[in-house]
């Protein structure tokens, strides 16, 4: 990761300015995969790994973003009055200055370096981190008041419309309003979020295994659909629901002769995580890290039966970490079809598990793992050392 003083510097080699410094961190998902998008809940917390933006204002309305990760500087017009996708990185940079200036924010054109640490494709949200350390930069050179859950919800807009991805908000709003030592139980409906702290007994280790299979964009847009299908044809019977988190598990049993196989599982999955998470939360609080981990393993089981969003390296690698000295549960986290994985264990054991896991991993796919143990950070906002 670059350095404050590096992030400075290259700065000042590519613009010939000063800037001030922004970071935004990526996140792990510790369980609620899915359910974002059905208004469920989710619990989230942001990660030490984190874009990092050096800002300076223009005197024009040019947005000019250099990438540090790929070398390259691509401008835009702020005063475009039909922007397009180009369908590549910089959708993640512009989306969110279009969706800025949609809800009636006057921006001014900025020079930006951007660098990041969050690992492409792997499930931490590198593309929330960019939105938001994008937007939190913009909002400060127009000099404007910067609300985080409206930022969150602006960044998810130019990640909908503009890059075409049907996220939930998750990603954007954990980055703007993750807390230290926390996790957030986030109601995505109502936007509550309720911190729930991280018993010290344990530590949260992420593993990634290496793999990213591209067909994540469409097949998550297929989910995406199939919840919206479930709900079309259980209102009927049901009354008046707007998402799955509005359908119990008994009323989805009784009204299953409704919906196809697929579509059925898909909804069984939102509606018993939607479950697990409110449990997880209470296990938490309560000290209970054997109840939380047993409900991270159901969560894994459900999202690689019932929605089908997993693959064969990452059942590999939570298998291999489900069965280590120490480990309270694991679970695959992110949007699936490769990615990271998330495990809770026992803060004496967590040297000696990532070392298991790492050599085992290796032995059955002969892939290298990176793998680390981490601690919840804060949100979005200026960098200072």
């Amino acid at each position: 990761m670059f350095s404050v003083d590096e992030l400075k510097a290259g700065f000042k080699d590519i613009y010939g300015s000063e800037p001030f410094l922004i970071r935004a961190p990526g996140r792990v998902n510790l369980i609620g995969e899915h359910t974002d998008y059905n208004d469920g809940f989710i619990m989230p917390a942001a990660l030490e790994y984190e874009t990092r933006a050096a800002v300076a204002p223009r005197a024009d309305r040019i947005l000019r973003v250099h990438s540090a990760k790929i070398g390259e500087t691509r401008e835009f017009d702020l005063d475009n009055p039909a922007p397009q996708p180009k369908r590549d990185w910089t959708d993640y940079v512009f989306g969110v200055a279009v969706a800025l200036a949609g809800a009636g924010k006057r921006l001014k054109g900025a020079d930006i370096l951007i660098a990041s640490s969050v690992p492409v494709g792997s499930g931490l949200s590198s593309s929330a981190a960019l939105e938001v350390s994008i937007g939190y930069s913009l909002l400060t050179v127009a000099g404007l008041p910067i609300d985080k859950v409206e930022l969150a919800k602006l960044c998810q807009k130019a990640e909908n419309e503009f890059v075409g991805m049907r996220c939930g908000i998750m990603d954007q709003f954990i980055s703007c309003n993750g807390q230290h030592d926390h996790a957030l139980m986030i109601d995505c409906r109502s936007l509550e979020k309720r911190p729930v702290p991280i018993d010290p007994r344990a530590r949260i280790v992420v593993a990634n295994s290496m793999v990213h299979h591209e067909l994540a964009s469409g097949e998550y847009n297929k989910r995406r659909a199939s919840c919206e299908e479930a709900v079309r044809l259980l209102s009927p019977v049901l009354g008046p629901i707007k998402a799955l988190r509005d359908v119990t598990p008994a009323a989805l049993e009784a009204n299953k002769a409704l919906l196809s196989d697929v579509t059925y599982r898909r909804a069984r999955h939102i509606v018993s995580e939607n479950e697990r998470v409110v449990e997880a939360a209470d296990a938490l609080a309560a000290g209970d890290l054997g109840r939380f981990g047993a409900l991270m393993n159901q969560s894994h089981t459900s999202m690689r039966d019932d929605y089908e969003i997993s693959c064969e390296e990452v059942d590999v690698l939570v298998d291999i970490a489900q069965k280590q000295p120490g480990v309270f549960g694991s679970r695959m986290t992110g949007g699936g079809f490769g990615g990271c994985t998330v495990s809770l264990v026992e803060a004496g054991a967590a040297d000696i598990f990532m070392e298991n896991v790492k050599a085992a991993y290796e032995k059955a796919t002969g892939l290298k793992s990176t793998i680390f143990a981490c601690s919840p950070q804060q949100g979005v906002g200026p960098l200072t050392d």
